[in-house]
């Protein structure tokens, strides 16, 4: 009797167990999750806003963070350090759970993002970062990328390959991460090749006008000029421009953040080559990060994280559909 008794209980629990399924169960994380988001606050200070950098990553974290009830706010300097230190002055004051700051170079607001953390705030770095490292940065390996900027423009300009080994260099501003740190992995690249001459070498502090005055002022005085490697494809439209009207085949390689305006370049004979740290995929990574923070709530900084940028090489010939994005705006 005691085995049939045994089946039987079995069998009851089994189908129980069954009807409870058939209605359905709950996620027993789903309400941990949700309320790990339920009042925060996201403060945002990049170095200005107005272009596809600052407005996709902002897109990005709006539409990551907003429906899980994440308040986002935006502060923008608008090309102002000074104004920038004060936004963030104010937001420490504030105390915003999480601070995603834009550094405009590796020094202005480093004391300020340990403050922030020390007032227990949260500091995502995002794609040029501060001589001082907080809880995350995310962004592109700018060391890895000039490495692999030179070891191309070795490629494209060695007298061996029928180049002139003549190259020039436009950076943004000379303190920005983008271009301090790039340098290191460019020169790094060409200490070992001395057949290539570096001509050039300045600064346009990311404006287009000075990027195409610099060009034009490079190729007049070395017309067997190779090539020019331009450290943001905002500021190389002035290069491109430079280089159309010198009327000499000099290739250019400049870097973005991969919005539709880059491929339209490298359609339109603006670029020869661009380096994409693709946008999208940085706010999507910053919003995974937050998210983290948000539920971990390990004391701020007291983790060190950081997410390199997977870089894409782009040409006319390799690029392709859903290559670059749009903003919604640009549609």
């Amino acid at each position: 009797m005691r085995p049939i008794k045994t089946s039987m209980i079995a069998a009851s629990l089994a189908l129980t167990a069954g009807t409870a399924f058939a209605q359905g169960i709950d996620d027993p994380t789903r309400a941990e999750y949700f309320e790990a988001f339920k009042g925060k606050t996201v403060a945002y200070v990049p170095v200005a806003m107005g272009f596809d950098l600052t407005e996709g990553w902002a897109a990005g974290l709006k539409q990551a963070l907003e429906p899980l009830g994440v308040k986002f706010e935006i502060r923008d300097p608008n090309w102002n350090t000074d104004a920038g230190a004060q936004a963030i002055t104010s937001l420490i004051s504030e105390k915003p759970d999480v601070l995603v700051v834009h550094n405009p170079d590796v020094q202005s607001y480093a004391r300020l993002l340990q403050k922030a953390e020390k007032a227990g705030i949260y500091v995502v770095q995002v794609n040029m970062r501060s001589s001082y490292s907080t809880d995350a940065f995310i962004g592109a390996d700018y060391v890895g990328m000039g490495g692999q900027i030179a070891e191309r423009l070795v490629e494209k300009c060695s007298p061996a390959n029928g180049g002139s080994g003549k190259i020039a260099i436009t950076q943004g501003v000379l303190t920005a991460a983008a271009s301090a740190y790039q340098m290191k992995g460019i020169m790094d690249v060409l200490a070992e090749h001395p057949e290539i001459e570096l001509v050039s070498n300045q600064a346009a502090d990311w404006d287009a006008t000075k990027a195409r005055n610099i060009a034009a002022t490079v190729i007049q005085q070395h017309p067997d000029l190779c090539a020019i490697a331009g450290f943001w494809d905002v500021m190389d439209v002035g290069t491109g421009a430079a280089i159309k009207e010198s009327g000499k085949d000099v290739y250019l390689i400049t870097q973005g953040g991969g919005n539709q305006s880059a491929c339209d370049g490298l359609e339109n004979g603006t670029y020869s080559e661009v380096v994409v740290y693709n946008v999208p995929g940085q706010a999507r990574d910053m919003a995974s990060m937050i998210k983290q923070m948000l539920q971990l709530k390990a004391e701020p900084g007291s983790m060190k994280t950081t997410l390199f940028t997977q870089l894409e090489f782009l040409t006319k010939d390799t690029m392709k559909p859903g290559s670059c994005w749009s903003l919604p705006s640009q549609n």
